[in-house]
């Protein structure tokens, strides 16, 4: 208690006395502040003006020229799609087997002819074997009678004695070649296009039945074209043929044609005017084999 009121009293007596110490510090300050000051702003350069920029004059935007619009290009119309028909085609009919070809060939052959009478003609059993078999012995100049695709003629062979200069001389009758039109008049009113086509169509079957005969490599249209060519190459008498008859049958009185084999013999007992005809009917028919082959 006592040291406190001590310092109380001192300090009373201190602010009687005398100027308060932190005020003329204050006042000190103050002044060299500002004498410093003066100086510091005196030593400073001034400021110089600032340089004036050069006025740029701004060009007001010009909007560019639109472009000109590109001219419209005709386009060509589209074509008109046109849809095709759909075509069905028919599929290749099988062919039967070689066996039951007859129904087949019976059912077909009307649309070959329009001379449908003249089909009682065609023996209509086995007829693509007898067909083969026939051709390949009349190429080798064979008759084989037992394979003819044909009936036999009703008629028989008549032959004509006449007495020339006190001798009795035998003539072909040329009314025995006539037994043979109706044949004839069959062979040329057959299609020739559709008969060709028909033997290609059957072509597999003719093969087989050619291979049946012993010839397993050889292709049988070289053996038809063969006989066709027999046909052809026969040459036509200019004259009536003479006869002898030294037996019951009657043979040819020139040996040469006598000696000729049994195809060219029948040929010319066809007689003239039938073998013109079969001879132009075969030489269409050998060309257009010859043009498929090719």
């Amino acid at each position: 208690m006592i040291a406190k009121a001590s310092i109380k009293v001192g300090m009373e007596n201190t602010q009687t006395n005398s100027t308060p110490g932190w005020l003329i510090g204050g006042i000190i300050v103050i002044v060299l502040a500002v004498i410093v000051g003066y100086f510091v702003m005196q030593d400073q350069p001034k400021p110089e003006k600032p340089e004036q920029l050069p006025v740029v004059e701004i060009q007001p935007e010009v909007a560019p020229e639109p472009e000109p619009e590109p001219e419209p290009i005709a386009l060509e119309p589209e074509p008109e799609v046109v849809e095709q028909p759909v075509i069905e085609t028919e599929p290749e009919p099988l062919l039967p087997t070689l066996d039951e070809s007859d129904a087949w060939l019976t059912e077909k052959l009307p649309s070959i002819t329009w001379r449908k009478e003249l089909l009682k003609l065609v023996i209509d059993d086995d007829m693509i074997r007898r067909f083969v078999v026939f051709t390949d012995n009349f190429a080798q100049g064979i008759i084989a009678y037992e394979h003819s695709p044909l009936i036999k003629p009703n008629a028989g062979f008549n032959a004509r004695e006449i007495n020339e200069n006190g001798e009795v001389v035998i003539k072909w009758d040329d009314t025995s070649s006539r037994r043979f039109s109706l044949y004839v008049d069959l062979l040329r009113s057959v299609d020739s296009d559709t008969l060709v086509s028909w033997y290609y169509e059957l072509k597999p079957l003719v093969d087989e039945a050619y291979r049946e005969l012993g010839y397993p490599e050889e292709d049988f249209t070289d053996i038809l074209q063969d006989a066709i060519s027999k046909v052809l190459d026969m040459e036509i008498p200019k004259e009536r043929l003479e006869l002898v008859r030294p037996s019951v049958m009657y043979q040819f009185k020139d040996a040469e044609i006598e000696n000729l084999d049994d195809a060219d013999k029948l040929m010319l007992r066809l007689g003239k005017e039938n073998l013109l005809v079969i001879k132009s009917v075969l030489l269409e028919i050998n060309e257009k084999i010859s043009r498929e082959r090719d």
